[in-house]
């Protein structure tokens, strides 16, 4: 009996022995190993604790900040981040920190951002981790995907963006804007002539309506209840969020994790019905966008149900890039266009000049609305939707002569920041000015691959053509009918949720054009 238990013992030391090596090679050693490459191409950071990396000195400055946004034109990077921009000012634009044992690069130098951007390896792509947090809001689409994957499907969906199609969609983009332009007309006579009126709302119902349509068309009103469910998704989602960030407790049947399962199985049995039943009673000329995805799909020889994944996670991709993006963008852009009245009267003269009195916004101004296109990249500069993109190595990668990635390292770029990096914009990088994209883009800045609300390189928004038509009909029609002004119940402080939104609602005074006015 003793030499057993001497046996006994000796076996769990060994096992217990093997269990520390593994947790130290792996927790320690790899992670170390990834940070002793960058450190040896001088690239610095905070330094990690063994477990939780920098996430506890994350919570404490984010939990001390006092950052305050007194201007509407303010970065809200240090405002929604105040960590990276600590570390950004003491490490310089490019920097390494740690979150558990997951290995970070911020991205902020713009020559090495105009590398990535060039980049066209697949062995770049989404980070895993991220794409397994957010599988019940785009479980395998073409947003999240990697490798030849996201290729075939990138490859199948993109032509339903080009813009012909796009010009094909701007009947419903004004069909969807008419009714919130009525209501705005009903607040200001039951308002005395000016109203004060919560846009953002109008706007996200508005852009919800618009992508309902795109997608199911004669059945947008069902499209509408499953977007609906999709927004109750998000909600419960990032309700979980901190579960989800422990990819064990995502199958644990909590309350948060049941309310996600139920949805996704409501939302999937919705979304099939109407695109794959009812699509195949439709003539072709009748048939949505969604309807167009899955016979192509079809045509690749998917397989049943590969195509019902296939157009179930792409229906759910592209309501979030399509929907909340956009009006995320409108809302800044009212904004932007409220507080300098100055280019408002500019974008009006110039709608007015293509939509005349009882007309409506149609697809051949698209490319003539320069100004007010000049508005919206210069929105789309200060504000983006989207706050960082993020990019993970599959293998180690070599930008230019500038950097080695080692495999495993996840990289953050923060767009708002890189837009305003005077080297590159000029003295008045932090200014409202359009001006400055009066000859696009290329003539905007010194490296135009820091232009990137859309996302950068090859994984560049397939919809982004679609949100630009979306965006410059739906603004030309709501400037050709009124006036806006900032509520001074208006309380500046943009919030993260998906995209950045207004945290207090985008209050506006909203003023009836005279019919003098709109001549």
């Amino acid at each position: 009996m003793e030499v057993t238990a001497k046996i006994m013992s000796s076996v769990l030391l060994i096992c217990l022995s093997f269990v520390c090596l593994h947790i130290y090679i792996n927790l320690w050693l790899k992670p170390e190993k990834i940070r002793k490459k960058l450190r040896n191409q001088g690239i610095k950071g905070p330094t990690p604790s063994f477990l939780s990396g920098n996430v506890t000195e994350m919570m404490r400055i984010k939990s001390t900040a006092t950052c305050e946004m007194k201007l509407v034109t303010d970065d809200y990077m240090p405002w929604l981040f105040p960590h990276l921009e600590l570390w950004r000012k003491e490490y310089g634009t490019t920097f390494m920190y740690e979150t558990g044992t997951l290995q970070h690069l911020y991205v902020g130098d713009p020559n090495l951002v105009k590398e990535i951007s060039l980049c066209q390896s697949l062995a770049l792509g989404k980070p895993t981790y991220r794409n397994k947090e957010l599988a019940p809001l785009f479980g395998h689409g073409v947003i999240k995907t990697n490798g030849h994957i996201w290729a075939h499907q990138r490859k199948i969906i993109a032509p339903e963006f080009f813009i012909d199609k796009v010009k094909g969609m701007v009947a419903l983009m004004v069909e969807s804007a008419t009714p919130v332009i009525s209501s705005w007309e009903d607040e200001i006579v039951k308002q005395g002539g000016i109203a004060e009126i919560q846009v953002d709302e109008d706007l996200r119902n508005l852009s919800a309506d618009v992508i309902s349509r795109a997608c199911f068309g004669s059945s947008y009103s069902q499209g509408t209840v499953i977007f609906s469910k999709l927004g109750e998704l998000i909600k419960a989602l990032y309700n979980t969020s901190s579960l989800v960030q422990i990819p064990a407790l995502r199958f644990l049947p909590t309350k948060g994790s049941r309310e996600v399962w139920r949805l996704e199985k409501e939302i999937r049995k919705l979304i099939l019905d109407v695109v794959i039943k009812k699509g195949k009673q439709q003539p072709t000329a009748q048939k949505n966008l969604l309807q167009m995805i899955l016979e192509t799909a079809d045509d690749e020889h998917l397989g049943q149900e590969t195509a019902k994944n296939f157009i179930f996670d792409n229906c759910k991709s592209i309501y979030v890039a399509g929907h909340e993006t956009v009006a995320s963008v409108a809302t800044w852009t009212l904004m932007f266009l409220s507080s300098h009245p100055e280019w408002q009267t500019r974008a009006r003269d110039e709608v007015l000049q293509y939509i005349s009195e009882g007309s409506l916004p149609h697809a051949d101004m698209l490319h003539k609305m320069k100004i007010l296109t000049m508005v919206i990249q210069e929105t789309l500069r200060l504000l983006p939707p989207t706050t960082l993109v993020s990019r993970e190595a599959f293998e180690d990668l070599q930008f230019g002569d500038i950097i080695n990635i080692p495999k495993g390292i996840n990289f953050w770029i923060p767009i708002s920041t890189v837009h305003r990096n005077l080297e590159i914009w000029g003295p008045d990088a932090d200014k409202f000015n359009p001006e400055r994209f009066a000859h696009g883009v290329f003539g905007a800045c010194k490296i135009p691959q820091a232009y990137i609300p859309f996302g950068t390189g090859s994984r560049t928004c397939l919809g982004q053509k679609f949100a630009m038509a979306e965006l410059k009909i739906v603004l030309s029609l709501m400037l050709s009918k009124f006036s806006f002004s900032l509520s001074p119940n208006y309380r500046h402080s943009p919030a993260f949720s998906i995209v950045i939104v207004p945290k207090h609602g985008m209050h506006l005074l909203v003023e009836k054009l005279s019919v003098k006015e709109s001549h």
